[in-house]
């Protein structure tokens, strides 16, 4: 079996303390090496197929990975850490007796994958005698022999080791150029090369990349010792190291520069420095009401929280409740067909396709063509997030194709996919947003942040706060965070800008199940202006 890893990046600032590493350590050389021939991934394939249908399963599916990861780890004018791995295996998932059963293994031999499937039909005929009811699979037909490919320019783990220790340290010293005092930077890089194969009909093989270039910077007033922080503004993107390039026409230019589909990293790494030194010298906010305008790099985290967490089909029904909780939008709620989640402004869709997201492949990890479908339509909450031994208790026979696992050594189950808000339909810029705004507070980036275990009460804060009053941004606030419920928040959507707008943030480190496994998800939007958002201080201290 894959022996799992994990690396301790103490002092990061990302409020990640703990990442997870699946495989062994192996040389940069590796990382470039091609991986499993396609004859031979489907000769295992069919040998995993026969055998699980020869001992009674009525289902089998197969998936045969290379896992690639590399991370870049960096403080100030050091290199901390280069961690390079790779895991390769086989996982079957069978049904027998109506009961699922899993095996898994390393040993990439036609042997070696009959004796895993061998023990997936034999656990699932034991875990039979204990089923309640049988497996219902939603029908999929079979694709035949089919790929997919992320569409990158760039192959990130074909760029040197050398070169993107460079950019780190161009990153790290505009940073303390600009008077940061401490700094960290980070690239992580990840390619799963999959394949899949079942029962059904299908074998697909596919190439995903994923890549996120985070910092942290650090000003202290010598004074009285007192900091401030500023992280970059840069997403996980499901796209090639040309992400960061920094083209020009990506630029937005606001109170900070926001990007589009390339960053950088470098002038993110000098504003950052200068907005931290800023923000120590900052007004601490008053409490109250505000109207809050929310940059898409803020609001895709509340998204996550609020949406795509809480109508994951399997917290909705209290089959899994591991990091994030359950749910309060229960199935009565969206069978009533008028449950209000947000202001008739708000339309929610899950996806596995936008171009240069986290969760974009051509199919999931059971074999569905993925899809788009909406979860809320004019604030009316319309379907959940399922797959296929899930929808059928919807009454629907089709699944949203947003099943995954995260190594060939995992279960694959039921995972969040994109969940974005769609933009506002009439024309509508950031800065004509702001002149209507008379006593409100404009965020930019995500984080700390806390929501109870039905994913209903919460509280966001962010990175960057600037006041707006009478319609004009008057200067920086500290010490901010706003509190709400689901419903409450989501039914204060007053105004969405346009699709001008519309930008991807996300998760590259998304947890759930037990045992735990990742997975990255990005969620997209355009600035939006919710009104009258209770505002607290931070800072403040009770007696």
């Amino acid at each position: 079996m894959d022996r799992r890893k994990f690396l301790q990046l103490s002092g990061a600032g990302l409020g990640i303390s703990m990442l997870p590493l699946s495989g062994i350590v192996v040389a940069e050389s590796k990382l470039t090496q091609s991986g499993i021939d396609l004859a031979v991934k489907k000769e295992l394939a069919d040998a995993a197929l026969n055998t699980a249908t020869k001992l009674g399963a009525s289902y089998a599916d197969v998936r045969i990975g290379r896992y690639l990861n590399q991370y870049v780890i960096t403080r100030e004018l050091k290199v901390q850490n280069v961690v390079n791995t790779e895991s390769i295996g086989m996982g079957v998932r069978v049904i027998a007796n109506g009961t699922w059963g899993f095996g898994a293994t390393n040993d990439m031999t036609v042997d070696g994958i009959a004796r895993a499937t061998a023990q997936a039909v034999a656990t699932a005929k034991a875990n039979s005698k204990h089923q309640k009811e049988p497996v219902r699979l939603a029908e999929q037909k079979g694709f035949g022999e089919v790929s997919w490919k992320t569409p990158i320019q760039k192959n990130a783990m074909t760029v040197p080791l050398a070169e993107k220790v460079d950019l780190l340290m161009e990153v790290n010293k505009s940073a303390l150029d600009a008077g940061a005092s401490f700094v960290n930077s980070m690239l992580y890089l990840v390619n799963e090369q999959k394949y899949f194969a079942s029962t059904d009909g299908s074998y697909i093989d596919q190439d995903v990349h994923r890549l996120w270039s985070p910092f942290n910077v650090t000003a202290v007033d010598k004074k009285d010792g007192g900091f401030r922080t500023r992280r970059g503004l840069s997403q996980p993107v499901g796209r090639g190291f040309e992400y960061l390039d920094g083209r020009a026409e990506d630029k937005i230019q606001s109170q900070t520069v926001l990007y589009r589909d390339s960053y950088d990293m470098v002038e993110d790494a000098r504003l950052a420095a200068q907005q931290a030194q800023e923000k120590l010298k900052a007004k601490s906010v008053k409490p109250g009401k505000y109207d809050l305008v929310l940059d898409p790099s803020h609001l895709w985290l509340t998204i996550h929280e609020s949406v795509g967490h809480p109508l994951e089909l399997d917290r909705v029904l209290g089959y899994e409740a591991n990091y994030a909780g359950t749910s309060f939008a229960t199935i009565d709620k969206w069978r009533s067909g008028k449950f209000q989640y947000g202001s008739d402004k708000v339309n929610i869709f899950a996806d596995k396709i936008q171009p240069g997201s986290l969760g974009a492949v051509g199919y999931d990890d059971e074999g569905v063509k993925t899809k788009s479908w909406d979860l809320i339509e004019d604030g009316v909450l319309m379907n959940y997030q399922a797959i296929r031994d899930q929808v059928s208790m919807l009454g629907q026979k089709e699944s949203h194709g947003c099943c995954y696992a995260d190594s060939w050594s995992s279960v694959q189950f039921q995972r969040m996919a994109n969940v974005s808000l769609l933009p506002g339909k009439e024309e509508l810029s950031v800065d004509d947003m702001i002149k209507d705004v008379e006593k409100g507070i404009y965020i930019v980036g995500d984080g700390s942040f806390s929501i109870d275990q039905q994913r209903y009460n919460f509280q966001f804060g962010g990175q960057l706060f600037y006041e707006i009053e009478d319609g004009k941004i008057t200067g920086m606030l500290e010490d901010v965070a706003y509190q709400s419920n689901t419903q409450e928040f989501w039914n204060s959507c007053a105004q969405i800008c346009d699709k001008r707008d519309y930008r991807l943030g996300g998760s590259f480190f998304d947890g759930k199940g037990q045992p735990s496994q990742v997975s990255a998800v990005s969620h997209g939007s355009s600035t939006s202006r919710f009104n009258g958002v209770n505002v607290i201080n931070t800072k403040r201290k009770l007696g």
